[in-house]
């Protein structure tokens, strides 16, 4: 081949990231997520059965749900990695977790993603953990598809969950499809795009392809059929189809426009439309911004960035798994890479896909698809991993945490064991672990009460460890920088009984109260403070300084 011929390798680069739709699933809890995440998965024939989130005791859970503190709860409290083919799509697919005091996770996963459905509990509306992820979305301009569940139960006018949604979310809503009646009178959905309806008949084992479809939108034989549910369904659509506007691709790339679906996942009713709609809606993979450039999906060298760190996918190796988001170029097994943060090499050889716990080996990857790499230690949150150049991918959020307690361990002799968890829980993020300059008692810190219960669960059943988690006395920190070193060294030798290390060394002021934090402020004017660390750039920048 001559010198000015291109490479085949590019071709082939660019219609795999043409072929890739990476998105994540959000809610508030219970409003049916990790049920629709099953069914997406059981309607693309990526698994054989769908397990129930409720069956709490059954032998079955959520494929979705592997932690065994979920399987007791019926809750998500971890995001899972999951990948398919549909119709000759790759599907990266994230399920986050829906309770809000695992929302800094919820926005790592967020920072992965190309894309968003919202999953909506049709008789509660939009509820706050749904408005506090759009907030998320809409900063990053996250394309998002609506998607009303539950229509099988007493909910509200379709009309007036439109209407919240516009009012509540500040995006406009273009209904794809619309519900004809509800709960025992829920006879199925109009689709105003293909101009028929296809009507719900309950069942947990209803596969695509089997339900009823009839042709058009004002067929005689609805009002005969589904009487006053039909009639008034007909006048709300005539209302929708005159104020709502059409649909426009580009508003819907910007997140200032959003699809709606109604439907029911536990009855696998409304599932088929959202997979459809993913893969012609949903965008492939865009260029992602670094500190040096913006990097090209379709280019062809190789980097990601990890966004996520899982201790335990499989306790009985006390494995690590980073999660890495493939940003550009073509992953090959045991590939030369380089950690940019730290200079190392990998040459990762038993890279994994995800199917929730099951995983596969992995031959290659492109921009936009999600592999997990085992890790030792050598990989951090926010980590940019290239070929070689020295990129640094930005974005990655840590939210200086709400609450505190201090940890100490039961058993003496467990000590070991004890920090050794906490330093892999404090690198996946499942929770802030700080290290007080002053005293030996570590604190832990996070958004909600529900991060130390599933730590102290995770201590004792993944670690062996019983832990004595206490209040403790202080209710704020900031993470601290200074351009001149010495003054920041001054800062931390003068206030070494209320500064601390966290997980990745970056010092870390606390204080009881918020006044006490402003005065110190006022007396230190040269020092940064920051509710907010951007891991990617402020470990990168403190590299460079160093």
């Amino acid at each position: 081949m001559s010198a000015d011929q291109p490479s085949p390798v590019v071709p082939r680069i660019e219609s795999e990231v043409r072929r890739r739709r990476t998105f994540a699933i959000i809610s508030h809890p219970d409003a049916g997520k990790t049920t629709l995440t099953e069914k997406l998965l059981l309607f693309s024939g990526a698994i054989q059965i769908a397990g129930s989130v409720k069956a709490r005791k059954a032998s079955r859970h959520a494929t979705s749900d592997w932690m065994e503190i979920e399987k007791q709860r019926g809750i998500s409290v971890a995001s899972s990695v999951m990948q398919m083919e549909y119709r000759d799509c790759v599907i990266n697919l994230l399920d986050t977790p829906g309770h809000q005091d695992f929302s800094e996770d919820t926005y790592r996963v967020l920072t992965a993603v190309d894309a968003a459905l919202m999953v909506i509990d049709a008789a509660n509306g939009v509820e706050p953990q749904t408005r506090r992820l759009l907030q998320v979305c809409r900063a990053r301009n996250t394309p998002i598809l609506t998607f009303v569940n539950k229509m099988d139960r007493e909910v509200q006018e379709p009309l007036a969950l439109m209407d919240e949604i516009e009012r509540e979310l500040g995006m406009t809503v273009v209904p794809f499809t619309w519900p004809v009646g509800m709960g025992k009178q829920f006879h199925g959905v109009m689709d105003l795009r293909q101009q028929r309806m296809r009507v719900f008949a309950p069942g947990e084992d209803r596969v695509a392809g089997t339900e009823e479809v009839l042709d058009g939108l004002d067929n005689p034989a609805y009002a005969e059929r589904f009487g006053m549910q039909y009639e008034n369904a007909q006048g709300e659509i005539e209302l929708v189809r005159e104020a709502a506007p059409e649909f426009n691709l580009e508003d819907f790339l910007t997140g200032q426009q959003t699809p709606m679906f109604f439907g029911s996942a536990v009855n696998n009713f409304g599932v088929q439309e959202i997979l459809d709609a993913l893969v012609e809606l949903a965008p492939a993979p865009s260029d992602r911004p670094a500190m040096q450039r913006v990097v090209k999906p379709e280019e062809p060298k190789f980097s990601g960035v990890v966004f996520k760190i899982q201790a335990n996918m499989d306790p009985a190796h006390r494995d690590r798994i980073a999660f890495l988001r493939v940003a550009s170029g073509h992953f090959e097994r045991g590939m030369r890479l380089k950690v940019v943060r730290s200079g190392k090499e990998l040459r990762p050889n038993t890279v994994v896909s995800f199917l929730s716990q099951r995983r596969e080996l992995l031959d290659e990857a492109f921009a936009g698809d999600i592999i997990g790499i085992p890790n030792h230690g050598v990989l951090q949150l926010g980590d940019t991993i290239t070929e070689g150049e020295a990129l640094q991918f930005t974005g990655l959020p840590f939210f200086a945490p709400e609450m505190f307690r201090s940890v100490e361990v039961a058993d003496p002799l467990k000590t070991k064991q004890l920090r050794a968890g906490l330093t892999q829980l404090g690198e996946e993020g499942a929770i802030q672990v700080f290290r007080p300059i002053a005293g030996s008692v570590l604190l832990l810190g996070a958004v909600g009460q529900l991060q130390f219960e599933v730590v102290a669960h995770r201590l004792e059943h993944e670690y062996g460890v019983k832990a004595r988690i206490a209040p403790s006395r202080f209710q704020v920190a900031r993470w601290v920088t200074c351009d001149d070193e010495a003054e920041l060294k001054r800062f931390i030798a003068a206030n070494d009984h209320r500064m601390a290390y966290d997980a990745v060394d970056a010092p870390t002021v606390l204080v009881e109260y918020a006044p006490e934090l402003r005065a110190i402020e006022s007396n230190w004017p040269k020092i940064k403070f920051h509710a907010l660390r951007e891991h990617a750039g402020l470990v990168f920048q403190q590299r460079l300084d160093g």
